[in-house]
């Protein structure tokens, strides 16, 4: 009991306001992020900077859902997109350590479907762990490659077999090992290695070993629980109509991302990811209760593993920017000569970013509720360009 006294009371610490000034670039940043909302034409939004999981600073613009006139604030959930993949990877993380897998090990011997996939450079037995955590496997970006919109067309794939049935008319992209690739489905099939090692569904490994011992009480996946319906952010597309009209078209407030939840499928308040942010960062010095905690959830050498600059993140097809690199489910990126460790997200209408500066424990953490499709390109390059001042806040 005392433990668990203990356990609580570090956790319950996390949300104390911390007693420091917001940096003097943060309104400047503002100006630049409000700027992106208006053009893009965003309905609403959040901005967090933290350190070891308090608020060092944040702004809320615009609306979580336009006919519920319901404002965009701190207990706005968010879907968090790609950020998810930094749960599957560290659940993996658990698994190695425990000694129940190894990164080199075949990820056929947990998921023998994978060999119905073409592999033209070799056999699919070469496929390790590693390279699915590292992007590196050579498996295709979607996950659903329909979009055509056509009726009875699910927004995901949402069943384990029709994945299985796919895999005989895919070939892998390139050699596995040998290069960076965005892969979505692989973090479906490592989800599938947790499954079939543990025995619990992904979601409830993750709530066991993850959410409930970090105290991130109001994250979830798929449908939203009742008691956290009232703060669901409603999630919007602008689109061009037929006339050339651009319009803001509502999509919902849920929405079912089938199988592809472990790649994808995070809801939760912008404070909570600030809180898994704080466990990825480490304990302040002088906190030993809490660097227990956190060392129970994923040891700090395997966490500082998973930052280790791997491949370039640089796909011929896709074209990111040279300068940043990827470790194991971590984008590293540097910019204005410091190195910060993150990731984007983007599903149905929302898009986001996340990211650790971690020699000071600090993350910038940012959500919005709308993705423009009518002005694909230059929405794309504004929200890059956001993301970069954030970091530049997180550098001053």
């Amino acid at each position: 009991m005392i433990r668990l006294t203990v356990l609580a009371v570090s956790l319950a610490s996390l949300d104390a306001p911390l007693a420091a000034q917001r940096p003097a670039a943060w309104d400047v940043f503002l100006r630049d992020f409000d700027a992106y909302v208006s053009r893009d034409r965003v309905v609403g939004a959040s901005v967090l900077l933290a350190r070891d999981g308090r608020t060092l600073a944040r702004h809320d613009v615009g609306v979580a859902d336009r006919d519920a006139r319901q404002d965009a604030d701190s207990n706005t959930i968010y879907h968090w997109g790609s950020i998810t993949k930094t749960l599957t990877a560290v659940a993996v993380m658990q698994l190695r350590d425990r000694g129940l897998l190894s990164l080199d090990d075949p990820v056929t011997r947990y998921v023998p479907e994978l060999r119905d996939v073409r592999n033209p450079w070799g056999s699919m037995d070469d496929v390790t762990i590693r390279m699915l955590l590292s992007h590196s496997a050579g498996f295709q970006d979607p996950t659903w490659p329909y979009g055509s919109g056509e009726p009875g067309e699910p927004f995901e794939p949402t069943r384990w077999e029709q994945l299985v049935a796919m895999m005989p008319y895919q070939r892998l992209r390139f050699a596995p090992g040998s290069r960076y690739g965005y892969s979505n489905p692989a973090f479906i099939y490592l989800a599938r290695a947790i499954e079939r090692l543990t025995g619990d569904a992904w979601q409830s490994y993750v709530y066991k070993n993850l959410f409930a011992p970090l105290g991130l009480t109001r994250s979830y996946f798929a449908a939203t629980p009742y008691h956290l319906a009232p703060f669901r952010s409603n999630n919007y597309t602008v689109a061009r109509d037929s006339a050339g009209t651009e319009r803001v078209v509502a999509n919902g407030r849920d929405f079912d991302p089938g199988i592809t939840i472990p790649n994808g499928g995070w809801n939760a308040p912008a404070g909570d990811i600030a809180r898994w942010f704080a466990f990825l960062a480490g304990a302040p010095p002088g906190d030993p209760a809490l660097a227990r905690v956190y060392d129970g959830v994923l040891a700090r050498r395997s966490l500082e593993e998973m930052w280790r600059a791997r491949f370039a993140a640089v796909d011929p097809v896709a074209g990111e920017a040279p300068a940043d690199s990827m470790g194991l489910s971590t984008f590293i990126v540097w910019r204005h000569g410091r190195r910060f460790l993150g990731h984007t997200g983007s599903q149905a209408g929302f898009r986001a970013f996340a990211y650790l500066e971690p020699v000071r424990r600090t993350v910038v953490i940012a959500a919005f509720n709308t993705r423009n499709d009518a002005r694909e390109e230059e929405s794309a390059a504004g929200f890059r360009a956001v993301r970069d001042a954030a970091l530049g806040v997180l550098a001053r």
